[in-house]
Parts: structure tokens; sequence; C-alpha cells
């Protein structure tokens, strides 16, 4: 998730610089800063790599976490291309605004009224007749892609051949994640990790779903061209001394999508284009994702899929702790029998030491992260190594962070964020009832 804090045109903030301060504090291996939009498009409170006027301050990004850490972190930037996700409209404004009356739209309506006068209907008409309409009634006359529009917002899909921008993708992602990747090594990062994971464009290329005609769908080998050339593209570019990973998708978890034997094939691929690691995740898709309210949009983080991706402690009989990590050992066992020792790294619900080492020494993973444990105690690293593994502060689960993250409010961890709120100089949110740094380990 990202924590919502760079500035609506994407530059980095103080709060962006305190944020990772307090990772670095806790001196993990590495670091990985937050999804990181490789284009120059408006994208709200997130950060951006699209255009060197960002070089500056992910600079002083870099420097904050050196000092913090003292030189012990790697600092790497995940970069991500997504597609427009607009929010749920209004039923009246979206038939007066957004639908497109169309010839197909007037036999649709003509064939299921058995009457052709609404071939020469009024656009007005058609509209005002649609805005009332019972949902059997547009469901009968919608296509699927209008439907979805209308209840949970417009979305770009890959698939969208009939669209010039998005049947371009092939041909101008490269160089843009090229670019981009070029401005974090100015920028001083170690490295970078390709987003090709979730609900996002580079997912969307590898999904079993993705079934453009153009070379780029359909077939596996098909689907992996553009996020291989992606990445040749950016090796081209910033040389072959530079750390360049992949976090894709051990299990789409959705209907009609990818599966281990995908995923398999495609680190298979990723280790032989010689990527220096791979990051698996699971889930996290738009296609089963909830219905979102009016003026909100689809959160890919709602349906079975997002529930894998990121579990709580409400779970099944096999509990949120490391789900994936049956998956990840089984692609790590075949990228190593293809004959390839590219590190795998298991993510996802990881949070205790014995946990952790247990995965390596069953040979899963060769690399353990977190994510959410990290957030409820940025200090987990340095506990551990100091032998003081008992007073780190557990998550719990509860996806409280999540919540938040959904709602594009600034992220902060339930076990922390009401604590000591009298600490001098502790940055908070909500009129002071919200810390938005962890306190400080003493």
């Amino acid at each position: 998730m990202v924590p919502w804090r760079a500035t609506e045109d994407g530059f980095v903030t103080q709060a962006n610089l305190d944020w990772y301060r307090r990772f670095a504090q806790g001196k993990p291996g590495v670091l990985v800063v937050e999804a990181t939009g490789v284009r120059d498009i408006p994208s709200g409170p997130l950060l951006r790599i699209g255009d060197d006027r960002f070089i500056p301050g992910l600079r002083k990004l870099v420097d904050i976490v050196r000092e913090a850490s003292e030189g012990e972190t790697l600092l790497f930037i995940q970069i991500i291309d997504f597609l427009a996700v607009k929010r749920r409209p209004e039923k009246d404004k979206y038939f007066d605004r957004f639908l497109k009356v169309d010839d197909r739209l007037r036999k649709a309506m003509a064939e299921l009224a058995g009457n052709d006068t609404w071939l020469e209907t009024s656009d007005w008409a058609i509209r005002a007749f649609l805005k009332t309409a019972a949902e059997d009634v547009l469901e009968n006359i919608l296509t699927s892609q209008q439907l979805e529009a209308l209840r949970f917002g417009y979305r770009e899909r890959v698939t969208d051949m009939h669209l010039e921008h998005i049947r371009n993708l092939p041909y101008e992602l490269p160089a843009i994640f090229a670019a981009a990747a070029a401005r974090a090594r100015e920028a001083g990062f170690d490295g970078v990790e390709l987003h090709y994971a979730h609900a996002y464009t580079m997912a969307g290329f590898l999904s079993a779903l993705n079934d453009r005609n153009d070379g780029y769908g359909g077939p596996r080998e098909n689907r992996v061209r553009l996020p291989l050339e992606v990445y040749r593209a950016v090796r081209e570019r910033i040389g072959n001394d530079y750390v360049v990973g992949v976090r894709f998708l051990s299990d789409e978890v959705i209907a009609g999508g990818n599966r281990l034997e995908d995923a398999k094939y495609f680190a298979v691929e990723f280790a032989r284009a010689g990527l220096d690691f791979l990051s698996l995740s699971k889930g996290g898709k738009f296609e089963d994702a909830q219905q979102p309210k009016v003026g909100q949009a689809v959160y890919p983080y709602t349906g079975q899929s997002g529930y894998e991706c990121m579990p709580t402690v409400l779970s099944d009989e096999v509990g949120p702790f490391g789900r994936a990590v049956p998956l990840v050992g089984a692609i790590k066992r075949a990228v190593n029998s293809a004959g390839f020792s590219t590190p795998i790294v298991a993510t996802g619900g990881i949070t205790t030491f014995t946990q952790g080492e247990e995965i390596l020494r069953r040979g899963d993973a060769d690399i353990v992260g977190m994510a959410r444990q990290a957030l409820a105690d940025p200090d987990w690293f340095v506990k551990v190594k100091l032998g003081r593994g008992d007073e780190v502060r557990r998550c719990t689960y509860t996806n409280y962070c999540e919540a938040l993250d959904q709602a594009h409010r600034p992220v902060t961890c339930k076990l922390w964020d009401r604590t000591e709120l009298d600490e001098p100089e502790a940055p908070t949110v909500d009129d002071g009832r919200r810390r938005l740094l962890a306190p400080k380990w003493r």
C-alpha cells in the first residue's frame, strides 16, 4: 500500500522523508519505496518519477535513508504504470454525461421493446428512459463494460484495443520505464523493482485474461513479451551494474486468471532474461472487487483476490500467515530446476523471526519481506538482531492500515497512532488525534 504523503503533483514531501527515515532507523537489509508512477500524469498524492523535476526530492529521500540507517540499508524504488480508473458515478450523471448513445444501443432498445421507434428517438429521450429503467432492462441493453462503468466506475484495460493509447502501450512503455529507472539511478537509489503485480498495467499484460491480438496477448509467450521488453529497455539504459528486480503474482485468484503454472513460466523467463530478484505477491485484482459507494473508486483489495493479497486475522483454517509461501516455494523450485539461482522473495503475512527463518531453512525462498509487520514495528529488524524479539510490536492483521489506504488517507498503524500524542514535535493528522510516525524505541 502507499502511505498517501506525496503532494498532489507527485513530489516528495517532508512527510515522505519522515516516513522513510523512521523505517530506515530500524536498519532493514533493503527498503523498497512505494509504487511510484513512471508517467508524468495526474495521480493524486502518489510519488512520481516521470520527469527530471522529481529527481531532487527523490535524492533527498535517498540521503535521509542513508543517514538514518547509517549506510546499512539498501534503498530500492518500485516503479509502476497504471491505467485510468474513474469513480463510480451517480446514475443520472452517468446517463447524462458518460453513456455513448449509438446505433448498437438504439438497436438493443428497439429489440427489447419490440418497437422500432427507438431507432429514431432523440438522445435526450433515450437517456431519460434509461435513468428510470429497471436493472434487468439495463442488463439487456447496456454492454458489460457500460454496466461496469455505471456500477463500479469506468476502468481501462490493456485489452481496450479500440483506444489508440492502449494499442500503443507496447511501443511506448519500454522507453518510459527505462527513463524512470535512469532517474532512479541518478537520484541515488541502489536499485529498482518493476511492478508487474496486482491490478496495474504490466500485470494486465501478463494476465491470462489478456487476449490482445497484436502479439502481446493470448499464449504465455506473448503475454510475457512486453514485460521482458520493458526489462531489456531498462537494462540497456542503466547498465549491468545496477539492481533490477520484478514483483509479480504467484496466482491472480480470479476466474480465468493466471495460476501457479503461469507464474512458474514467467519466473523462469524473468530469470533467463537476467532480472536480479523475483518478488512474489498474490491476488489484488479489480475483477472480483466489491462494488464501491457512489463517488468512490473501485479498490482491488476487497474481493477474494484482495484477501489473498492482504489476508486478515478473520480468516479460514489456513490463517493469515504466509498464505502464499507454498506457491513461492514451488516457483523457486521451478527456477532452480531450470538452472537459475535468481533470488526469490517471499512476502505476505510474515511476522516473526522464527517464521521467516523457517521459510529460508525449508528453501521456499531466498529472502523474506514484510510490509504490514514493518509498519507495526519499524524497529523489528534491529530488535531481532539484538536478540530482543520479545519487544517486537506484533501486527494483528486487522487491516486498519489498508482501510486508510482505501480511503486515500495517510496510512498509520492502530498499534501506535493513538499513543504518546503529546510527544514534542510528533507529526499528527485528524486534528492531532492520530500520529503519523511510530514512537521511537527506547
